[in-house]
């Protein structure tokens, strides 16, 4: 395992492993969270519940999967189910190639399974938003198949406890903790020795701050903790700085609607609606100028927002106007109401700030 040697002694020296996984089960028996896609570990469950994880915080995760269940209880349902819904479903938890990657593995697991997830990981990787992470944590949750399921969390749990100091963005290292992530394995357990190490990433061996190692039930077999180094690991290189891009929203009134229009099929937000936006802060003569042919009859400057996105940084003014006229008809706009905007319409948490129109419909 040459990959955990960076200026300091391989670990472990003589190619054995430390048991692991006793004292992580005993720990994960005892405390372990109550989740729905636990208690109920249904292959179409886990893969929904592990898709909408991803960047995504459980707490956040909770209220969205058992909407989504509720509305399309069966992996039939979700191959079946409309952009426009799927889209609603999903408004607010972002990344939305995720939903649109899922209906199509619905289908094409419809197609060629039977309407069922497949019980192998080669299967379960050939479908399309099914990465290497996701393919192990369904086989081994919903099917018992002994394969790891590395992400962020385990690469962070096994840099400290290992203390390895390579980069853990390289794919040669994951590749390295992917076969440690093997060995350890019980084959009796993996689904839980994998939702474990899950477990004690996203509780105890946290990013971003002081792990809380006194609580820890690999304490004993940390390196890091031993030579006091769990702040500085894991290592990674550093990404790119963001692109900043600067935009002028408009919020624009008429009849008791507000104007939407649908973003382009492919690309950021692809098919989603969006409030009308232009590049750059317009002051407001120029918004006044732009806004012509709906007739506002006033300009109120709305607050500055901003929304990260993982390539580009939008940073965001607006206004709000009260228009006279809807305007020309242009394709892919569309004059809402309220309960439009709320029940039909998949807005993106970009917008959120301009979203409360405060009583103004």
């Amino acid at each position: 395992m040459d990959f955990l040697n960076l200026d300091r002694q391989a670990f472990p020296p003589d190619g054995s492993l430390p048991d692991i996984a006793s004292p992580l089960l005993a720990w994960y028996d005892r405390g372990r969270r109550v989740l729905p896609w636990r208690e109920e570990p249904t292959p179409y469950r886990v893969w929904v519940s592990e898709i909408m994880l991803q960047q995504t915080r459980v707490q956040a995760v909770l209220p969205y999967f058992e909407r989504f269940l509720a509305a399309l209880p069966t992996l039939r349902d979700l191959a079946e189910a409309p952009e426009e819904q799927l889209a609603k479903l999903w408004e607010g938890l972002g990344y939305y190639s995720r939903v649109r990657n899922m209906k199509k593995a619905a289908q094409l697991a419809v197609e060629r399974y039977g309407g069922e997830l497949p019980p192998s990981y080669e299967a379960l990787l050939s479908l399309p938003g099914i990465g290497e992470y996701t393919a192990g944590a369904v086989s081994s949750i919903a099917f018992g198949i002994p394969v790891p399921a590395v992400d962020g969390n385990v690469l962070r749990v096994f840099s400290r406890v290992f203390g390895c100091w390579a980069d853990v963005l390289d794919p040669k290292t994951k590749r390295g903790f992917q076969a440690v992530a093997s060995r350890l394995l019980p084959e009796d357990r993996p689904g839980d020795f994998n939702q474990s190490l899950m477990e004690l990433g996203a509780t105890v061996c946290l990013p971003n701050g002081a792990p809380h190692c006194l609580e820890c039930p690999l304490r004993e077999l940390c390196c890091a903790y031993r030579e006091g180094t769990a702040a500085d690991l894991p290592v990674k290189a550093p990404k790119k700085a963001r692109r900043v891009e600067e935009r002028t929203v408009f919020l624009l009134i008429w009849d008791g609607r507000v104007l939407v229009r649908r973003r382009p099929d492919k690309g950021l937000l692809a098919g989603l609606w969006e409030f009308p936006n232009v590049e750059g802060w317009r002051t407001r003569e120029e918004a006044a100028a732009l806004l012509r042919e709906y007739q506002p009859e006033k300009l109120i400057p709305l607050r500055e927002a901003k929304h990260i996105f993982s390539h580009v940084e939008w940073r965001m003014a607006g206004f709000l106007a009260q228009c006279a006229s809807p305007g020309e008809p242009k394709e892919g706009e569309r004059w809402v109401t309220r309960e439009e905007l709320e029940g039909e319409c998949a807005v993106p948490s970009a917008f959120r700030a301009y979203r409360d129109l405060g009583g103004r419909l």
